[in-house]
């Protein structure tokens, strides 16, 4: 099930939007990480830059076969081993890896989708216990260039609230401004 008002923008529109390395540094995905989930991989914008901070493997899943071909493609071009890209419809399907497997999941401008809380729980579920779960979303302003419409486009508030019927835990000392257009969140699976 494709997200919806899940349209990409050109590859060289979308880049300019984002420093990758700065943003997952951020969220201090730079120490400690050893496998990685990202949720809808698009273009591989922050996969790739995942892949070299991960000492595992970086699972990359979209439900757009030419994106997870264009992963793949920039992987053997840049001669990056560690990631997995697949084809999913992990809205439906589920992200396909046993529970308490993964160190950190991304969420990046996806919670638009009509059942956020079922797509962090599965990102929940996937987590080891002390797990990172990084959301970015577009800022809730009608003036950036893209993103999905208002009425559908979540306010952090919003995402705080569903992470935590999720069951993860929130900071608010890990609320990021990640300029131009978003804003990050991070939330830890607790230890029981």
């Amino acid at each position: 099930m494709k997200v919806r008002d899940s349209g990409m923008p050109e590859e060289e529109m979308w880049s300019e939007f984002f420093d990758p390395d700065k943003i997952l540094r951020t969220f201090g995905l730079d120490r400690g990480v050893k496998d990685i989930m990202e949720f809808g991989c698009g273009y591989g914008t922050f996969t790739l830059a995942a892949a070299k901070l991960a000492t595992g493997t970086v699972h990359a899943l979209d439900i757009e076969p030419e994106m997870v071909e264009a992963v793949r493609e920039k992987c053997c071009q840049t001669g990056i081993d560690n990631v997995r890209a697949a084809v999913r419809d992990f809205v439906a399907k589920g992200a396909g890896l046993p529970s308490d497997s993964i160190d950190a999941a991304l969420l990046f401008n996806i919670l638009h989708h009509e059942e956020p809380v079922a797509l962090m729980k599965e990102a929940f579920r996937i987590l080891k216990t002390g797990g990172r779960l990084a959301v970015i979303h577009w800022n809730y302003d009608a003036t950036t260039p893209r993103g999905p419409a208002m009425e559908i486009r979540p306010r952090p508030e919003q995402c705080i609230a569903w992470g935590r019927t999720a069951g993860f835990t929130f900071d608010e000392r890990e609320r990021f401004d990640l300029p131009p257009y978003h804003y990050g969140l991070l939330f830890r699976k607790p230890f029981s």
